[in-house]
């Protein structure tokens, strides 16, 4: 078949079955949907086409950008479909924590506003917000923006209910649960709710990476509600997966399937296989279920690596992405109420890991900022503590400071986490510094 345009090979991807033998439940269909098989190679061109295509004309007509929040798949997408149609294209984003992704938006000319500083620790409080910048951006350049905003835009979701889900239920035939990953919430709430008209009684489950992990192209449950698509009312339940769990089902679809999915499909895989184990034994008839494979590996080697070094033939190397729940021994804590009690007596080295607008903004008099990928780096290659220094690590809500605590206090030093970290101390009213413009 020959088509006129790449654009005409967005949507009716395939279904795979896996087989029982790979999956082990006996009572059990398993279908993947295999979005990587989009012209771009992710779930997000879906996304980026529905929030573009009717406003092409208007933006070359007004010679507009296209501005986005994206460090990944949905600014590359959005990257090519602006190259076809000669619009110029920005994302403002977090640091984009894979290497691999950011030269790809680069080698396609993107241009790429990186804000300093944030890291997998996310912060509710920092100011230095993708989000806000964007805004401000638009209120200074009245007319040259054109914004879709994956994470509100109404097409997103529109978009998967009308395509996705409808592929889905006609390849099919009857779909009994579905497992979705969580990051716009685009893709898995239309599908939801177009099988759910099909299907009323439809069992439907999100999945989420753990507080404190960082599983690319998904969000923990807490981040979820900063989504405006996101609809809690959907799923029947939010499946929580950890990275380990991840990268282990993500190989299971390699190795075993050969389906080249990446750590969000090895999620999808390992959040379905993790529900669904407990009830299949009780199912008193086979059920049909379908996850998505989100978009392909070989963008993440360095994610891999760094949590995986055997697989290339390196030595395992020590890191904080290694630690197990038998490391929770070497947890130190301290609490807010705590606080003041512990500088006076251990007069501790207090080390803040947020963003520098965040540090600037507000943070414990005496204490210095040093980023937490820059930490990361310093942490994996020295010891950069001997055990007569006692040291505070903050980060936004403690759960990175806690791993950064296990990590070193394991290696013989003594260090301490801020528990609830920074939140903690804003909702607790503790007494903190700002640094103004004037200094």
């Amino acid at each position: 078949m020959v088509y006129k345009s790449v654009l005409d090979l967005i949507g009716n991807t395939p279904l795979v079955e896996i087989s029982k033998d790979i999956h082990n439940l006996k009572n059990v269909n398993l279908y993947a949907k295999l979005e990587i098989y989009n012209p771009f190679g992710s779930v997000k061109d879906r996304t980026a086409y529905a929030m573009l295509k009717d406003h092409i004309d208007e933006i070359k007509k007004n010679n507009m950008t296209v501005i986005e929040s994206s460090s990944g798949n949905t600014a590359k997408a959005l990257k090519l479909l602006c190259n076809i149609n000669d619009i110029d294209f920005e994302t403002v984003t977090n640091r984009i924590k894979i290497p691999e992704v950011k030269d790809i938006l680069k080698s396609f000319g993107t241009n790429i506003k990186e804000l300093p500083g944030l890291s997998e620790c996310p912060d509710p409080n920092d100011p230095n917000d993708a989000l806000k910048i964007i805004a401000k951006m638009m209120i200074a350049n009245p007319g040259k923006y054109f914004y879709p905003d994956q994470y509100t835009n109404p097409n997103n979701p529109s978009f998967h209910y009308h395509t996705t889900g409808k592929e889905i239920w006609n390849d099919l035939g009857k779909v009994d649960y579905f497992f979705g990953t969580l990051g716009t919430a685009g893709s898995s709430g239309g599908i939801v709710k177009y099988i759910k008209e099909q299907n009323p009684y439809l069992k439907a489950y999100g999945i989420v990476g753990e507080k404190g992990d960082f599983i690319p192209g998904i969000r923990n449950m807490d981040e979820m509600f900063e989504v405006g698509n996101f609809d809690l009312s959907l799923y029947d339940e939010i499946v929580n997966v950890s990275t380990s769990e991840a990268l282990d089902s993500m190989f299971t679809l390699v190795n075993k399937c050969g389906i080249l999915g990446g750590p969000t499909s090895g999620a999808c895989l390992a959040g379905a296989i993790k529900f669904l184990s407990k009830i299949d034994k009780d199912l008193k008839e086979e059920i049909n279920v379908v996850i998505v494979i989100c978009d392909r590996v070989e963008h993440y080697m360095s994610y891999i690596k760094k949590r995986r070094p055997e697989l290339f033939y390196e030595e395992p190397k020590d890191n904080i992405y290694t630690l197990t729940t038998e490391d929770n021994k070497y947890l130190k804590q301290v609490k807010v109420e705590e606080l003041d009690n512990f500088i006076k007596e251990e007069k501790p080295l207090i080390i803040d890991l947020r963003g520098n607008l965040a540090y600037r903004n507000s943070h414990i008099k005496g204490s210095m900022n040093i980023l937490e990928s820059i930490f990361l780096d310093v942490v994996d290659n020295a010891i950069i503590f001997d055990k007569y220094t006692t040291v505070l690590l903050i980060c936004p809500t403690g759960k990175k400071s806690d791993k950064f605590a296990m990590f070193l206090n394991k290696k013989g030093m003594n260090v301490y986490s801020l528990e609830g970290g920074m939140i903690e101390l804003i909702n607790n009213s503790y007494p903190l510094e700002r640094i103004s413009n004037y200094e």
